[in-house]
């Protein structure tokens, strides 16, 4: 049995539930999903003490980047025109609050969530757009699609993805399938060879994996 309710946190919250599945979303908060729990075991990492406060980015969940993902040198691009805009890492749909335009239970727990251009959007992205995402809980597994209109007169170039933060109980024994051995550091040009593992000694790691040869990738926590 699927069904969709709604808790007043410190952010209007909608529960998604299937079976023995149950994922939360935030519409408010950048239509983030904050939490997934299959049989009680939490699937996402989230930084509750950063998510209290708006003003800071959020670490955890699924925040959901457009119409950037990264970040700019400066925090500047400039269009064929000429025209030269300012844009913050990861663009601006992961801190906007989004709209909860559709719902269903017919065929597991569907949300969708939608963001339109403003004025606010405007000034750093001038192109009119319409985004839907829909997230759709059904059994153990979590479906996210997206839908991206443009409103605007000329082609609107953009990028779109999501950053999830998944919670593991060793990451030393994690295993990897990733289409690609070849992937650049960020901020580098030089190309290295992946070996299938990670160095987690590393303060950071954040890599770009370059000449895929498949369009999935998976992680399993050992």
């Amino acid at each position: 049995m699927s069904t969709i309710t709604t808790e007043n946190q410190q952010y209007l919250t909608y529960i998604l539930t299937d079976g023995d599945s149950k994922v939360a979303v935030v519409p408010e908060r950048g239509g983030i999903v904050t939490s997934w729990q299959i049989n009680g075991k939490e699937v996402f990492y989230l930084d509750a003490e950063r998510f209290k406060d708006p003003s800071l980015s959020v670490r955890g969940g699924i925040p959901l980047l457009f119409p950037i993902c990264g970040n700019l040198v400066d925090d500047t691009y400039t269009l064929e025109d000429g025209d030269t805009y300012k844009l913050k890492q990861h663009g601006f749909g992961r801190t906007l609050p989004w709209e909860v335009t559709q719902q269903s239970t017919d065929d597991g727990a569907s949300l969708t969530l939608t963001l339109t251009s403003s004025e606010e959007t405007l000034a750093v992205y001038p192109f009119d757009f319409q985004l839907d995402y829909i997230y759709t809980l059904k059994g153990n597994t979590l479906e996210q699609r997206f839908r991206h209109t443009n409103l605007s007169d000329e082609p609107m170039p953009f990028s779109t993805g999501t950053h999830p933060y998944f919670a593991v109980s060793d990451k030393t024994k994690l295993v990897f399938d990733i289409p690609s051995t070849d992937y650049k550091v960020k901020g580098g040009k030089e190309v290295f060879t992946f070996d299938g593992q990670f160095d987690f000694d590393q303060e950071e790691i954040d890599f770009a994996f370059i000449n895929l040869e498949g369009e999935t990738t998976t992680v399993k926590d050992g």
